[in-house]
């Protein structure tokens, strides 16, 4: 990844398709007074310095039959830094992420499964892999707040 200097036009490049990921080049071009042009330019700029990652779509995982959310914290025994078990962990169609993370668990993972009884068995899977000795997983109960939105300042000339 190639790092690249952030002005105010790319911060509000970046807080428009923060916000609507969908919205055209013209139409951003518009908000920010600059040619449709330089928009393109400055956006594959974004991509090309790995400061636009990707586009996703955002979808209702109750209505897809998903509507229990847990966080699970694993503890494992591997070397200090070795992440083998969280790449393992990644592969599991159910989990949404995986944190590597500091204190007594290695890791912390956030699922997403039908309800209890997908759980218990995503819990099962995890405990196959070899290193992995204690889970201890938190249900969720209503999310208050849910974003991959990346606060950045609103500034103008």
């Amino acid at each position: 990844m190639n790092i690249r200097k952030i002005d105010k036009l790319d911060l509000e490049i970046l807080n428009i398709l923060q916000e609507d990921g969908k919205v055209s080049n013209a139409e951003i071009a518009r908000k920010v007074g600059k040619a449709p042009s330089a928009v393109l330019e400055r956006v594959r700029k974004l991509k090309k310095s790995g400061i636009i990652k990707g586009y996703e779509c955002i979808v209702n995982h109750k209505a897809l039959g998903r509507g229990l959310t847990a966080f699970t914290s694993i503890r494992v025994e591997e070397g200090v830094g070795a992440t083998e078990v969280g790449q393992k962990l990644a592969e599991f169609p159910e989990v949404l992420e995986v944190h590597y993370t500091a204190g007594r668990d290695s890791y912390l993972v956030k699922v997403r499964v039908e309800d209890t009884e997908a759980l218990q068995a995503t819990l099962a899977k995890f405990g196959t892999i070899g290193p992995v000795r204690d889970t201890n997983s938190t249900i969720v109960l209503t999310t208050v707040k849910e974003s991959r939105v990346i606060p950045l300042p609103h500034e103008k000339d």
